[in-house]
């Protein structure tokens, strides 16, 4: 007996929708029931890729090779047997490109600050798809829990500049779904900030006005006092 056509059912045949640019794909198409013969038809964005024909249940297979942003999707087949008039359509599909991140960069609003200050660092990687998951380090002690992004924006941390062990070399990792794609970023060390010295400023001025004054009391002594003296002997 014939039977009616079921709604395919549109898989990649690598079990992931993440791919990586220049790689090949295989699509799945299929459905559970239906009258052979099966035309099978893969269209992207409305528009016809390629079509298939298959005797019996079996998928229709349809390969591609991600070139570039615009071949993530979406893609939909359509499934037409001998017995139905307008065929079936299935599910749409979107592939995710995997991009390897860049180094990521790590930075700060300051690299000089004091004891009993509080500083941020900020990591971000320019290039990688998303997310990205940042840790932050001292050394080679992890100083941060995991940070996920879900943007393309930086990962940021306080931290509290207590004792002279807080001026040491900081650095940041950032890693994605990429297969085997972890980054580290430069190296960053604040220092320390000389203390201004207050009292410096006042000693100058007092010692001016010490020296004007020893002029002062000399001239005062050289033109009338000397004198003053000379005309009473």
């Amino acid at each position: 007996f014939p039977e009616m056509l079921s709604n395919p059912r549109l898989i990649p045949v690598q079990g992931t929708l993440n791919v990586m640019m220049n790689q090949n794909v295989t699509l799945s198409c299929c459905t559970d029931s239906g009258s052979p013969p099966l035309r099978y038809t893969l269209f992207k964005s409305n528009q016809k890729v390629a079509t298939v024909n298959r005797t019996d249940l079996t998928p229709g297979l349809f390969n591609l090779t991600i070139n570039s942003a615009s071949d993530m999707g979406g893609y939909k087949c359509k499934a037409e047997d001998s017995i139905s008039s307008s065929g079936k359509y299935s599910n749409s599909l979107t592939f995710t490109l995997l991009e390897p991140i860049s180094k990521p960069l790590l930075s700060s609003p300051t690299s000089q600050t004091k004891k009993g200050q509080n500083v941020t660092l900020s990591c971000l990687s320019e290039n990688g798809s998303l997310p990205i998951t940042y840790i932050f380090f001292k050394g080679r002690r992890s100083i941060s829990p995991p940070v996920k992004t879900e943007k393309r924006e930086a990962a940021v941390i306080f931290l509290f500049i207590n004792s002279s062990s807080d001026f040491g070399i900081y650095k940041c990792r950032a890693e994605n779904s990429f297969c085997n794609n972890t980054k580290y970023s430069n190296s960053f060390n604040f220092t320390l900030a000389e203390e201004s010295n207050h009292s410096q400023p006042l000693i100058i001025s007092l010692g001016l006005i010490l020296l004007l004054f020893v002029i002062g009391l000399a001239l005062a002594i050289h033109f009338f006092i000397i004198p003053s003296y000379k005309a009473s002997e």
